[in-house]
């Protein structure tokens, strides 16, 4: 447990000390268990820095703030505290855009960026769903999230692995599911709806690598990218966990990314 003095936070930090840091940032509703296959394969190489977001996991539990923009500068504090910077920013889900918007608020301390089926670019129906999910978290705080964490993994995802999120998420505070979506996609600040999207992922200095489950997703990524060295993946067959449905393969891309950008 860290205390950052605006937060107190949760964190493994393993592997070289003096070794490029990699910092993994789980998403909504989750905590830093997720990286554990990943962490251990990494550690020979990179310094891996894993913590739990504000209000998730073991971390400590504010009753207002717990937002991506909150939880982006707390790991600036992070960073800056454990000496790592500029470090490799890796983010699932909420996780990606918190990464993104520390890059984006705190660029000296982001080498690059590697955003997992990220929680911005939202359009359409999803868009349309918004209001009626947030009423839902509202009220219902993790048992609705829970709802759709089940519905969020491919017939081949690892045995177990929908069994842990939903009892993960089961387990994060009420209000922190309810503040942490509206901090996403209805708050002032919030990122995720797609023209905001754009916009902020257009203010991104360094290289970002980004993987999508959804191959329109990719497409519409694609158009956003201004910096050198970025680029876009589409992986077909797999859920919005496709971190953890396909392990092996993420940690190839990390290494190969983490080497090149």
């Amino acid at each position: 447990m860290i205390d950052l003095d605006r937060i107190r936070l949760f964190c493994t930090d393993t592997g070289p000390a003096k070794a490029p840091a990699l910092l993994l940032v789980h998403g909504w509703g989750g905590d830093g268990r997720e990286w554990s296959p990943h962490a251990e394969a990494l550690a020979d190489r990179f310094r891996v820095i894993i913590p739990d977001l504000r209000g998730h996991g073991r971390s400590e539990v504010p009753g207002t703030g717990n937002t991506p923009v909150e939880m982006a500068d707390d790991l600036a504090v992070l960073v800056d505290s454990a000496g790592c910077g500029p470090v490799v920013a890796v983010g699932h889900s909420m996780g990606g855009q918190v990464v993104n918007l520390l890059a984006v608020r705190h660029p000296r301390l982001v080498r690059s960026v590697v955003a997992l089926d990220p929680a911005h670019g939202a359009h359409g129906v999803e868009v349309d769903g918004i209001p009626a999910r947030s009423a839902a978290y509202q009220e219902h705080g993790s048992r609705a999230a829970a709802d759709f964490v089940a519905g969020a993994f491919s017939t081949q995802a690892p045995p177990g692995l929908r069994t842990a999120h939903i009892r993960t998420v089961l387990g994060t505070p009420d209000h922190v599911i309810a503040q942490a979506y509206a901090g996403m996609y209805t708050d002032p600040q919030a990122v995720g709806v797609r023209p905001y999207s754009e916009a902020y992922l257009r203010r991104r200095s360094c290289p970002a690598l980004t993987v999508w489950a959804s191959a329109e997703a990719a497409e519409w990524e694609r158009g956003t990218l201004r910096v050198s060295g970025s680029r876009v993946e589409h992986w077909p067959g797999v859920g919005h966990y496709l971190h953890e449905e396909r392990p092996e393969r993420t940690v190839r891309l990390l290494r190969e990314w983490a080497d090149s950008a």
